[in-house]
């Protein structure tokens, strides 16, 4: 029965890779394109911070903290100096924040936006005599299409807040948050980070997605009954 249902579906397959070069399709190809993008360039990142500490025993010795998606930075530990030529007064060291909602909550729309785009185009090349006949395929994808634009402006708003608020916790502005700079005779001072410009790269691909599904709104929209409707009763007398 699963054999014949399959058969069934793939009967009514027409490949028409010509509809690549329509608006819905194009566009779609480019939406899946900077959905990788932006999951890329926010999943991908690694980077590390790092001090300059000098206390009793140890003399400018360099410590690192290495951080990466998806940025629970209050579970990332500074290197130790070395606690016994610190006389004892170096205690585990950590960043500060959690970060990990914002950043998974913008990666996975990104990954779910990867995957509907997929399933769209074969729609739209294999079935797309179904999706031009049953109403009801592009009133889902207008539903889904303004959800999205919707979703990437909320997530890509929210991951550039708690970017900014990694770029603080990575910063010098840490130190005074770290116990064992407070020590009597220990002192911190910030040596570098690395450079954040792929993440704000990945906040400009989160615009670029909501300015694109933003657009696609339109584009499904003239598919649907509601624009013909329209259409009708802006013609009648």
């Amino acid at each position: 029965s699963w054999f014949l249902f399959v058969s069934s579906r793939m009967a009514g397959l027409r490949m028409d890779f010509s509809m690549l070069l329509e608006p819905l399709a194009f566009v779609k190809v480019l939406e899946w394109i900077l959905a990788i993008f932006a999951l890329a360039t926010c999943g991908g990142f690694q980077g590390e911070t790092t001090l300059l500490v000098s206390c009793k025993g140890v003399v400018n010795k360099t410590v690192t903290a290495a951080f990466a998606y998806p940025f629970r930075l209050n579970t990332v530990e500074f290197s130790a100096p070395d606690p016994k030529g610190c006389a004892g007064t170096w205690t585990d060291a950590h960043l500060v924040g959690d970060f990990s909602s914002s950043a998974q909550f913008f990666v996975t729309l990104g990954v779910l936006v990867f995957l509907y785009c997929i399933a769209a185009l074969v729609v739209y090349i294999g079935y797309n005599h179904v999706y031009q006949q049953n109403n009801k395929f592009p009133l889902t994808d207008l539903a889904i299409s303004v959800l999205t634009a919707l979703l990437w402006l909320v997530s890509t708003f929210v991951w550039a807040k708690a970017l900014a608020d990694i770029k603080m916790s990575t910063e010098a502005n840490m130190i005074p948050e770290i116990e064992a700079c407070k020590a009597p005779g220990t002192t911190c001072s910030f040596v570098s980070v690395t450079s954040m410009g792929i993440l704000i790269l990945s906040v400009v691909f989160g615009l670029l997605n909501a300015a694109l599904w933003g657009g696609n709104v339109w584009l499904v929209y003239k598919d649907t009954n509601l624009h013909n409707q329209w259409n009708r009763i802006s013609e009648s007398p």
